[in-house]
């Protein structure tokens, strides 16, 4: 019996096989998110709207209702079966992708990817409570980490086959449904990907509901916290989470801006086509995906090992200007080939980054409140990364620029001011955080700090 098992936590074989299940739902929850930014000209084509309004697709409409419902589904997580609630919206949200492919017009279109991300909104508040019942707060990190790798590795699969799938379809003849009628190429390929997902929702009925640990106790004693206190809890300790939630959101602001673009871009400037950098990035995202894994797990734990006490704050720093100056060499390269070479580190830091910053969230919040509480962060982060970085880099080129052709710089622009906005806020944010660290320590299942 290994010691994890001695203090009551799974076996470790277990709490891995819920990793793989919960990574693998992850992944298909990102194909079905970006495989849009493949089909960026065909739907401005066939639905004649600028990249801002493209840009709202990928972002805000997605945004819309993944955030607002993040907190009462989170709350509800912090209460019952996350397992089942994970399921119901892994349901809701590949229906939803489907229903992308049957929109007639932009307003159509548009509801569908709220849709999709009311259904996403149940994923990582739940996944996030669950792993740190699984695992001990010394590997925690380690979970989260490949938990992470998600992003990546369901970005790079819609990139590659996505990008295949885009071109067969649209070699191959017309797709006609009854009522709906013919299907565009861009729409068979969002059916295509969508209804697959349905799987995962009846495989995370295989893991079971972990026992919560870490708790903090009421000032009735009770093992629940009220609305009132873990909003109490957050407030008086506003300017670490604020910070944290803000500094993080320039990470996301950065990864969302580089997969809703980049496909365009190297389409743009270099005239590749949807496969070609579809396969490009794609391979970089899956390499990137498990080095960012690796990358923040020792990167951690050796600040750790150095006495660190905000060691994982201190690594998603770290990991964030490695990815904006990444980003900043892909959009400014010379070369196709040297611009994706620059992704490599681009893709590994943001990865990293939010790792890190998850790791660290769930290790200084308490068990009832996590769901909550990562929820809160998903709220900030996702309203400024969703809809400031995909927005951000299309108003750069619809309304500064004005030169569809000018795509580059405005990746530029957006890699340079989120990174200097995160060393800004996540530099700051380090003693706070430190603070909260030394706090959190004296927090146990049989703990007897209460909060009111």
């Amino acid at each position: 019996m290994t010691n994890d098992e001695k203090e009551g936590y799974p076996s470790t074989a277990y709490a891995w096989y819920v990793v793989a299940i919960l990574t693998l739902t992850y992944t298909v929850s990102f194909i079905d998110r970006q495989i849009m930014a493949l089909m960026i000209e065909p739907i401005r084509r066939d639905l004649q709207i600028s990249d801002t309004q493209v840009s709202l697709l990928i972002g805000l409409a997605f945004a819309v209702f993944y955030t607002l419902l993040g907190i009462p589904i989170a709350r509800l997580a912090d209460r019952y079966s996350r397992r089942l609630i994970i399921s119901v919206g892994i349901t809701i949200w590949c229906i939803m992708t489907a229903l992308c492919g049957v929109a007639r017009n932009y307003g159509q279109l548009f509801l569908a990817r709220v849709g999709v991300g009311v259904g996403e909104a149940a994923l990582s508040p739940s996944a996030l409570s669950m792993m740190s019942d699984y695992f001990p707060k010394r590997t925690r990190g380690r979970a989260v980490a490949v938990y992470n790798t998600g992003i990546t590795l369901g970005t790079g699969l819609a990139m590659i086959l996505g990008g295949h799938l885009v071109e067969y379809i649209a070699s191959a003849p017309p797709v006609v449904l009854p009522v709906v009628g013919q299907l565009h190429a861009w729409q068979t390929a969002f059916i295509v990907v969508g209804l697959p997902g349905l799987v995962m929702a009846m495989l995370m009925l295989t893991v079971r509901e972990p026992v919560r640990r870490e708790r903090m106790q009421s000032a009735d004693g009770s093992s629940h916290l009220s609305l009132k206190a873990a909003v109490s809890f957050v407030g008086q300790r506003f300017r670490m989470y604020g910070s944290h939630f803000i500094g993080m959101s320039m990470v996301a602001l950065l990864a969302y801006a580089m997969y809703a673009w980049i496909p365009t871009m190297f389409m743009r400037t270099w005239n590749w086509s949807i496969s070609e950098i579809g396969m490009a990035y794609g391979i970089v995202t899956l390499v990137a995906g498990p080095l960012a894994a690796v990358w923040a797990s020792l990167l951690g734990e050796r600040l750790s090992d150095k006495g660190y006490e905000d060691a994982q704050m201190r690594a998603a720093l770290i990991s964030m200007m490695l990815a904006a100056a990444g980003g900043l060499g892909a959009a400014l390269s010379p070369s196709p080939v040297l611009s994706v070479a620059f992704l490599v580190p681009a893709s590994i830091g943001t990865t990293a980054a939010t790792a890190s910053g998850l790791a660290a969230l769930m290790t200084v919040t308490p068990n009832q409140m996590r769901a909550q509480c990562s929820a809160l962060y998903y709220l900030v982060v996702n309203l400024v990364g969703l809809t400031l970085g995909p927005t951000g880099v299309a108003m750069f080129t619809d309304y500064v620029f004005q030169d569809i052709g000018a795509l580059r710089y405005s990746v530029a622009c957006v890699s340079f001011l989120a990174g200097a906005f995160a060393a800004v806020f996540l530099g700051y944010n380090l003693r706070q955080y430190k603070a909260a660290y030394i706090e959190a320590q004296s927090w146990s299942t049989a703990a007897t700090t209460t909060v009111k």
